[in-house]
């Protein structure tokens, strides 16, 4: 989950162009969705590792697949900027980067939740609320399945972790007894 000093780098410069122009949410959402078809996509991959492959070539494929999704230019230009310095595999760090920053900025926090087993929705909402009540800010929940914990919550905010898992109550018990 955490970014690279690069990838924040490239989504702090996002984050400020689109933030002025009121298209951070959109902008957001376009990285993160060619982020995903850049990792599904063995052919775009190739385009953009093979060193075979022109500046000019790279760029056309880029305009191309812009103008198809509808993408914003700020978005385009990055992936344009990135292509040519050839760190376009850094392109899911930019993406989580920027979806961070822009939680943050708008008074959102990210909380990493790791639970057993898949629970029903319900659950989590109630947890969004107690942990939007401890943190003071509004939520938005990752739910992550560890059957490790073998019960339990794990909740990340940042640097603070909440572990309410049944694997750390016996192994503090178990530290206990061994004391």
């Amino acid at each position: 989950m955490s970014a690279s000093v690069l990838g924040k780098r490239y989504a702090k410069a996002l984050l400020q162009l689109t933030a002025e122009a009121g298209t951070a949410d959109r902008a957001g959402r376009e990285l993160k969705d060619f982020a995903a078809a850049f990792h599904d996509s063995r052919e775009l991959r190739a385009v953009f590792e093979n060193p075979g492959v022109k500046q000019d070539a790279r760029r056309a494929v880029l305009r191309d697949i812009a103008q198809q999704m509808g993408m914003l230019d700020h978005v385009r230009d990055l992936l344009q900027l990135l292509a040519d310095r050839r760190r376009m595999q850094h392109v899911p760090e930019v993406a989580d980067a920027f979806e961070v920053m822009a939680e943050a900025r708008s008074g959102r926090v990210r909380a990493e939740v790791t639970t057993a087993s898949a629970l029903p929705p319900g659950y989590f909402g109630e947890l969004e609320k107690v942990l939007r009540d401890v943190v003071g800010k509004q939520v938005v929940l990752v739910h992550k399945v560890d059957p490790s914990l073998i019960g339990g919550v794990v909740a990340r905010i940042g640097d603070q972790v909440y572990d309410g898992s049944v694997k750390s109550r016996l192994s503090e018990l178990k530290d206990e007894l061994l004391r």
